[in-house]
């Protein structure tokens, strides 16, 4: 199990989260009708959901053997933002200064976020939250 693995752990063990995210937490894979079915309604319509992944490691930090690592979660909602608004504050408090996992690392920070989009494919409202961390990679 990994730290991305440990970040999902953390956000499914949250209540007030997954009221919020009906259509589940899912890793390293697309929403799709095809990979995450229970993204979807019974008329095949998104709940609102999200999903983590690893976007970027490169070396940064204090020592020469550690590195930056960033994170994405993407929220997805049918119709507006209002769910998926507040999921990403949600999972702002359940992460940003938070240590993570059993891996050499330091807390996890917020960076930024990417709000008010559109996701065309599933013709849904889409809302992007960016997160790095430091690790020792030795």
């Amino acid at each position: 199990m990994g730290f991305i693995d440990d970040v999902k752990t953390v956000l499914e063990a949250d209540a007030t989260l997954t009221g919020l995210l009906t259509g589940g937490i899912y890793l390293r894979t697309e929403i799709s009708r095809q990979n995450t079915p229970g993204a979807f309604d019974a008329n095949g319509e998104i709940r609102p959901c999200c999903l983590i992944n690893l976007e970027s490691e490169a070396p940064a930090g204090p020592f020469e053997d550690s590195s930056q690592v960033f994170f994405r979660v993407f929220f997805y909602e049918r119709f507006g933002y209002a769910t998926i608004d507040a999921a990403r504050e949600r999972v702002y408090t359940l992460l940003h200064r938070q240590i993570i996992g059993s891996t050499r690392g330091w807390e996890v920070r917020h960076t930024d976020d990417i709000l008010d989009q559109e996701d065309q494919a599933l013709d849904c409202s889409l809302i992007l939250s960016r997160f790095m961390r430091y690790r020792v990679r030795a």
